[in-house]
């Protein structure tokens, strides 16, 4: 009675994995009554069971109506039929099927022409959904279809084969992001570890009870860090690119070289101190940048009693290099007599003013004076490149937020990008030890994707993440993206995201980029993207046992990218005018406090 109660209809063409299906015009209902339940036949997105003998095959409603109907019967069913039956036929997408009462991903026997379609009960969502490993997998939400039903994802899929979670403005990716965090965090993994980069301090809050924020003026009182990048960590392009101004190539190579120099004079300072054949001005050994300018800014202001003669120099009053002071020489002489100019002056003196003006400049402090970090005069600083490492990544917080609100706009993308490449690089080079990644995986997770990963850009920050996408899983690094622009990302990392998180999007070109990575069968049920309400998703790829639509659960501690409910806030009395001043010290003090404080 129960396989007739749920038959709607049967097969009447096999295209792959694709089925069209001819509803039954004994199904006078799209909403039956089996066991005291409703059930809707023919929603997008819902499922339906084909048996066969011992087994069942599953599969997703992608089309329905007459669009859905074969094309070669088309003619025959809209000239013969009334529009009525003409219109009651669904495609269905194949993927996977039951046996033995566990439920897998493909299919190893086809259905054919005449085969029933049932469709899926309570208890057959209950075998589907229930095959997902307690031990390896997450719960975040419920199943839509059935609330009683937990949604859960595979965190071994989620973290080697990468995700990524799209959505508009307002949909709840925010949420969803902490959602799964905290999940993976309050899980059976006491030795998980995640690196979330928070371009925009939204997650210090949420996240505060299973995370070690680092940000520059951290709040103490809040358990937060001070957030060092030292800058002898960058690439040399990178270092460069944090400077105001432009070098043209020869000058660029003449700079690079005096860095190497620099480079190679500080490893004796070092602990372990690495072959000089492996140095290069890339290399993440300690220098001292002041140094550095105060020997190049010398160089091109020398002047000469004796033309070209290095050892008649006129100087005037001796600068020093820890204040960042210049050299003072007398004026070289208008007619071309004594003082003489030096000749060998590379013509860099504007770029090395605007580098001493960013170093002198206090928004810049994390990254030229980083405390521990700063080397001193010859090159030598109190903590390595180890104790940064071990302070992100090695304390007992599962979660690591490294919060870059307070970096400075036109050099965000360059640290951020930098940030990765030092992590990637550790993670890489420790590889056989047990604070690698392939022993202790790392999950990096990127809030604000599309700015790191704009498509054609060749960004230091763009290149470390196409490394991480294409090679990362061979070292147990994973990535998890978070954007509200997918057609801004680059997509060669958008098509190695094996799960893909599509939350509310009402933008054509967005979703049509995520129609682009689906696989082709389940191409239609993107159309469904602009109807999903908030905090409610559709999960395609690996992570989940089968495409679903789901609806995560609600934080407790809302992201601070939640809007604010208006109409509650202006019922509330106007404010104390005098609230002005704390936002003003909160300004020049680049910290968030509370008035008063």
């Amino acid at each position: 009675m129960m396989s007739k109660s749920t038959l709607i209809g049967n097969i009447v063409s096999v295209s792959g994995s694709i089925l069209s299906i001819r509803m039954s015009e004994n199904v006078l209902s799209t909403m039956p009554i089996i066991d005291g339940i409703v059930y809707r036949v023919g929603q997008i997105g819902s499922f339906v069971r084909v048996p066969l003998g011992y087994a069942d095959l599953f599969g997703i409603v992608t089309q329905i109506g007459a669009d859905a109907m074969p094309e070669s019967l088309r003619e025959v069913f809209l000239k013969d039929s009334s529009p009525v039956v003409s219109t009651r036929w669904l495609t269905v997408a194949l993927v996977g099927e039951r046996a033995d009462h566990r439920f897998e991903r493909g299919i190893t026997q086809f259905p054919t022409a005449g085969d029933e379609v049932h469709l899926v009960t309570i208890q057959d969502l209950n075998i589907v959904y229930g095959g997902a490993s307690e031990e390896s997998s997450v719960v975040v939400g419920n199943i839509s279809a059935s609330e009683s039903l937990p949604a859960r994802v595979d965190v071994d899929k989620l973290l080697t084969r990468h995700c990524a979670i799209v959505g508009a403005t307002g949909s709840g990716k925010s949420n969803s992001v902490a959602i799964l965090l905290q999940a993976i965090s309050s899980g059976p993994f006491k030795s998980a570890r995640i690196l979330l980069i928070d371009p925009h301090g939204e997650y210090s809050e949420t996240l505060k009870e299973c995370s070690k924020v680092f940000r520059i003026n951290a709040a103490s009182e809040l358990e937060q860090e001070e957030l060092s990048i030292p800058f002898w960590a960058l690439p040399f392009d990178e270092l460069m690119s944090s400077f105001p101004g432009r070098v043209n190539d020869q000058q660029r190579d003449y700079i690079r070289e005096k860095v190497l120099e620099k480079r190679l004079a500080s490893v004796a300072g070092l602990k372990k101190q690495p072959p000089t054949q492996a140095i290069t001005a890339d290399s993440p050994i300690p220098f001292s940048l002041k140094q550095l300018w105060y020997e190049l800014d010398d160089f091109e202001r020398q002047t000469f009693a004796e033309n070209r003669n290095p050892n008649t120099k006129k100087l005037i009053k001796p600068g020093n290099a820890d204040r960042l002071q210049s050299n003072q020489y007398e004026p070289a002489s208008a007619g071309g007599g004594s003082p003489f100019l030096n000749f060998q002056a590379k013509g860099i003196l504007a770029f090395l003013d605007g580098m001493r003006t960013r170093m002198l400049d206090q928004r810049y402090r994390f990254l030229f004076e980083p405390n521990d970090y700063a080397p001193n005069l010859e090159g030598t600083c109190s903590a390595d490149l180890d104790s940064l490492l071990a302070g992100w990544l090695g304390h007992e917080k599962p979660i690591t937020i490294l919060d870059l609100s307070g970096v400075p706009p036109d050099i965000t993308i360059s640290i951020s990008g930098s940030l990765l490449k030092v992590v990637y690089d550790a993670m890489f080079w420790a590889q056989e030890l047990p604070v690698g990644s392939r022993q202790q995986p790392l999950l990096v997770t990127l809030e604000e994707a599309h700015n790191y990963l704009k498509a054609g850009e060749q960004a230091i920050s763009s290149r470390t993440v196409q490394t991480i996408a294409k090679e990362g899983r061979k070292y147990g690094v994973g990535l998890l993206l978070i954007t509200q622009r997918p057609t801004e990302l680059d997509e060669t990392v958008l098509s190695q995201c094996g799960t893909v998180i599509a939350l509310r999007m009402t933008n054509k070109g967005d979703r049509g980029h995520i129609s682009a990575v689906v696989q082709d069968e389940l191409y239609d049920m993107v159309a469904i993207l602009p109807s999903l309400r908030t905090g409610e998703a559709l999960i395609l790829g690996e992570a989940v046992q089968i495409p679903s639509r789901i609806r995560f659960y609600k934080t407790s501690h809302a992201p601070r990218s939640s809007d604010p409910v208006v109409s509650q806030e202006w019922r509330k009395p106007r404010p104390d005018p005098s609230a002005y001043q704390a936002a003003i010290h909160n300004w020049r003090c680049q910290r968030f406090m509370k008035e008063g404080k």
